[in-house]
C-alpha cells in the first residue's frame, strides 16, 4: 500500500481541490466558480470522452469530401483545372518535386489520420478499453499535441496561392469546396483535442494500479 501511495501521491480531487480549466488556478470545488476568471469548477472536463468522440466522428465524415472534392481551381487562359489533394500529390510526384509531394502527403493525409486515430486511442485508454502504461499514454498524448501545430499547412498554402496568383484574365486561383471541408476537419480535430481531458488517463491508470481507488466522481 505504501508503494502505491508513493507512485500516486494524493490528488487534489481527494482534497476537494479543482484546477480551473481556463486559468489553471487551484480552488476548492465548493467555490463552484473560479475566484480568478469566474469559470465553473469541475474535477474533470464534463462529458469529456463523449464530446471528443462526437467531434472525431464529425471530422471523419468531413475527411472524405476533403480528399475527394477539389481543394482549388486553377483557371488559365479560360481553361479551368480542378485539383484535389491526391491529384496535386500525384502531379508533384510525377514532376519530380518529391519534397513538395512528401509535405502534401504528410500535412494533408498522414497528420489528420494520425490525429484522429490517436485521439480515439486516448479515449479508449481513458475508458479502460486499451491496456497501456503511463509512458505510452504520455507519448501518445504528446504526439497528438505536436501534430496539432501542423494541421493548417494546406489551408495556409491555398490562402497564399489565392492571394498571390491573381493575374487577371491570364491565370486565377480560387479555393474549392475541398478546402472548406479540410478546414472543417482541422477545426473539429482541434476542438476534439481541447475537449479531451488527459487527467482521465492518469485516473484510469491509478484505478488499474489500485482497484480500491474511487475515481467515479472525477469522470
Amino acid at each position: 500500500m505504501n508503494e502505491i501511495s508513493e507512485q500516486f501521491p494524493p490528488r487534489g480531487a481527494s482534497q476537494g481541490l479543482a484546477s480551473c480549466h481556463i486559468c489553471e488556478k487551484v480552488s476548492p470545488i465548493s467555490d463552484v466558480k473560479c475566484r480568478r476568471c469566474g469559470s465553473h469548477l469541475h474535477f474533470r472536463k464534463p462529458d469529456s470522452i463523449n464530446r471528443t468522440i462526437a467531434l472525431m466522428i464529425a471530422a471523419v465524415v468531413l475527411y472524405i469530401p476533403a480528399n475527394l472534392l477539389p481543394i482549388l481551381t486553377i483557371r488559365e487562359l479560360g481553361i479551368a483545372r480542378e485539383k484535389t489533394i491526391m491529384s496535386g500529390l500525384v502531379e508533384f510526384w510525377q514532376m519530380g518535386s518529391y519534397p513538395i509531394a512528401i509535405v502534401i502527403f504528410t500535412a494533408s493525409i498522414m497528420i489528420p489520420l494520425l490525429k484522429i486515430f490517436s485521439l480515439l486511442w486516448l479515449c479508449g485508454a481513458a475508458r479502460g478499453l486499451i491496456p497501456c502504461s503511463a509512458k505510452v499514454m504520455g507519448k501518445v498524448y504528446w504526439i497528438t499535441e505536436l501534430m496539432g501545430r501542423w494541421s493548417m499547412v494546406d489551408i495556409f498554402v491555398v490562402a497564399i496561392l489565392v492571394a498571390m496568383v491573381q493575374l487577371g484574365n491570364y491565370m486565377t486561383v480560387t479555393p474549392g469546396p475541398g478546402a472548406l471541408a479540410f478546414a472543417g476537419v482541422v477545426i473539429l480535430t482541434m476542438f476534439a483535442a481541447m475537449s479531451f481531458d488527459p487527467k482521465l488517463l492518469w485516473d484510469r491508470l491509478e484505478q488499474k494500479t489500485s482497484p480500491d481507488s474511487n475515481i467515479s466522481d472525477c469522470e
